[in-house]
């Protein structure tokens, strides 16, 4: 693209008409003094232009000089109206807009207090929350830390109860990569790649890696999109590298497989990928390395012996019942339990699907997380394999919630994005994002300053854990893993609150095994199949 070009696209279009006025007015104020105001003011508007692509706070000025002003001054005019732009939940948005203020607020290190009480639901009272203790305590320093890996693992890894999600390199561009693994690096948080591969850009500054696998293979793939041994052994010997994820689904579009639209499958991209470029990149809907739950649970150990023993495990959304309980009856089989297993909700992000994907297929990732969790428990294996959770997780009331119904620590990717500087434009796969986070178009990435922008995802780590650590304590309780259900209260009806250990059932442990009755476990647990992943 020349220069003209580029001055004329409408990112630049009002800098330009600056620019071409007060040139105008120039030549003009030597023949009618009337001009020389209007120069000002251009010449004005022109330094305002110049400042806006240099300065490195805001990506969108940097992408919309003078124009994204706009936008900023209706934030000023009325809070109302700050509200609208900034944090309003529009039907279909994916963020609440108290969820998009925390993230703001805590990124950019700002007071993360709002007036005024408490946001209502339609009964006009809190629809839930965490129980406090007369006894609170003090909050504690942390840090609050998960150590993953069985009696297999010859590599545990202490991790944060609080880790980016996967987020692939081509789904993001690469400064908003640099960005993530920068700010992990300084927090000493986990960054997992998504299953676009391990980059040059996530290792650029050697923050802690999770390196998930898909159907694709991607960096551990042979010229046919089957999985490469080799490959994966070179890949992975990185010490950068800390725990493998295989994953089976994901929460907006699980069984549809990844999407990487051809506009933004770059040279760079293709040859990270190994696929094509400028073509779409779909990864298979399912593995092509193993075809059963006792395949799986093969490739698995198989994947940890490669690795040295890092901790091995997979994510998926919870689907048909009898298939997971399928792949616990494999590892009671077969000896071989993964190290950790990664729970998506349907409620997770995605930068490209279809909308009948992202609204009506799999299971939320409450419902899901509790299905895993007490299947664990109902077969006597929960202690020996840690269970992570992802899928609109962002404040800490979401981490502790979830640590409560059964995880172990908490993933989130939609969050960080906001701390990257994500204005939920919505533009993510036309490779048009305005400021940065998911275009690899050059001009547009250059919006993200990986150094400010680093320092906010830092910064949300940091807050959140500390907000954390406010709750928790609220709660007269000294560390997240200490949180119940029973610390925990829902509005069920107008006149009705029942606690969570009363709304849902909790099994026993060992309570599969013996046979149990529970609707949600003993028709699945009869048809699942070791062998297959169809009932049996």
């Amino acid at each position: 693209m020349n220069a003209i070009s580029l001055a004329f696209t409408p990112r630049y279009v009002v800098l330009t008409l600056c620019v071409l006025v007060a040139v105008v007015c120039l030549v003009l104020s030597f023949v009618y003094s009337g001009f020389l105001i209007p120069f000002v003011i251009a010449a004005a508007l022109v330094g305002l232009g110049a400042h806006d692509l240099l300065q490195t706070r805001h990506s969108i000025l940097r992408n919309y000089p003078i124009a994204a002003r706009i936008r900023f001054l209706l934030e000023e005019i009325r809070p109302e109206i700050r509200q609208y732009f900034l944090e309003s939940d529009t039907d279909g948005a994916p963020f609440s807009r108290d969820q998009r203020s925390i993230v703001y607020q805590r990124a950019k290190g700002q007071l993360d207090k709002k007036p005024f009480g408490t946001q209502l639901d339609v009964y006009g009272t809190p629809f839930e929350w965490l129980s406090h203790s007369i006894a609170a305590r003090r909050p504690s320093k942390g840090p609050f830390r998960v150590t993953i890996g069985g009696p297999d693992c010859k590599q545990p890894y202490s991790a944060s109860v609080f880790n980016i999600s996967a987020m692939s390199f081509g789904a993001l561009s690469a400064n908003a990569v640099r960005a993530l693994n920068k700010g992990a690096k300084k927090g000493g948080f986990a960054h997992d790649t998504g299953e676009g591969g391990f980059s040059p850009y996530h290792r650029e500054y050697g923050g802690d890696i999770i390196w998930e696998i898909g159907s694709g293979y991607f960096g551990c793939r042979n010229p046919d999109g089957t999985f490469s041994a080799e490959r994966f052994s070179e890949t992975v010997a990185n010490p950068q590298i800390k725990m493998v994820e295989i994953k089976l689904s994901q929460g907006a579009k699980p069984g549809h497989g990844g999407v990487l639209p051809g506009a933004k499958v770059s040279a760079e991209i293709a040859a990270t990928r190994g696929v094509p470029q400028g073509v779409d990149c779909i990864s298979p809907p399912s593995h092509s390395a193993f075809s059963t739950p006792l395949e799986l649970m093969q490739f698995i150990a198989r994947l940890r012996e490669l690795s040295g023993g890092r901790p091995v495990g997979f994510k998926l959304c919870v689907g048909h019942p009898w298939e997971f309980l399928g792949i616990c009856k494999a590892m009671l089989e077969s000896g071989i339990y993964p190290d950790f297993i990664v729970v998506d909700g349907t409620e997770g992000g995605t930068g490209a699907a279809p909308l009948e994907f992202i609204d009506h297929v799999g299971m939320p990732l409450r419902d899901g997380l509790m299905f895993v969790h007490n299947a664990l428990v109902g077969l006597g294996i929960r202690d020996r394999i840690r269970v992570g959770a992802s899928g609109k997780i962002t404040t800490a009331f979401d981490l502790a919630r979830a640590l409560a119904l059964g995880a172990d620590w908490c993933n989130a990717a939609r969050g960080f994005m906001f701390a990257l500087g994500c204005i939920q434009s919505q533009s993510c796969h036309t490779d048009r994002c305005p400021v940065g986070v998911t275009s690899q178009d050059p001009l547009r990435m250059r919006a993200l300053v990986v150094p400010d922008k680093a320092e906010r995802v830092y910064r949300f780590h940091r807050s959140t854990l500390k907000a954390l650590a406010e709750v928790v304590a609220a709660a007269g309780l000294e560390h997240p893993k200490d949180l119940q259900p029973r610390h925990f209260s829902q509005r069920v009806a107008p006149n009705l609150v029942q606690r969570f250990d009363q709304i849902y059932r909790f099994v026993k442990p060992g309570e599969l095994l013996a046979g149990t009755d529970d609707p949600r476990f003993a028709d699945a647990w009869r048809t699942a199949r070791a062998d297959s992943f169809a009932p049996g």
